[in-house]
């Protein structure tokens, strides 16, 4: 499984990005998957997570400005991001999980697979 984010950018606070994470190669594979992000001197955190059946969670410092979605025809997730904040700056990944769990998952520890990043910097 191969993972490929891409959407990042520099936005002024107030602003809205549209992060894209595209999956390919063993698909069928893939079950729940979620957003990460990791600002530097800092360790990664869940920003929200998506079942395979669309069922979403969400962070609270993100809850009500982010949207996660997922188009499973076109393979795939979204991070709709609305309002943003500087404090949203980071580096920002999208993960896959392989297993069978039918809710969103929030343990990084629990994703088999992960992209390389795209990097969101927030303006004040």
């Amino acid at each position: 499984v191969q993972l490929v984010e891409s959407g990042g950018g520099l936005v002024q606070a107030g602003g809205s990005l549209r992060l894209s994470c595209a999956a390919s190669g063993s698909i069928f594979r893939i079950n729940a998957m979620g957003w990460y992000r990791q600002a530097p001197g800092k360790e990664r955190e869940l920003v929200a997570a998506i079942s395979s059946g669309g069922s979403s969670y969400y962070a609270d410092y993100v809850e009500g400005r982010f949207t996660i979605s997922r188009d499973n025809a076109k393979n795939t997730m979204y991070l709709q991001m609305n309002s943003l904040k500087p404090e949203d700056t980071a580096m920002y990944y999208c993960a896959a999980d392989t297993g069978y769990s039918i809710v969103p998952i929030s343990m990084v520890d629990e994703y088999d697979y992960w992209g390389q990043g795209t990097q969101v910097t927030v303006s004040s």
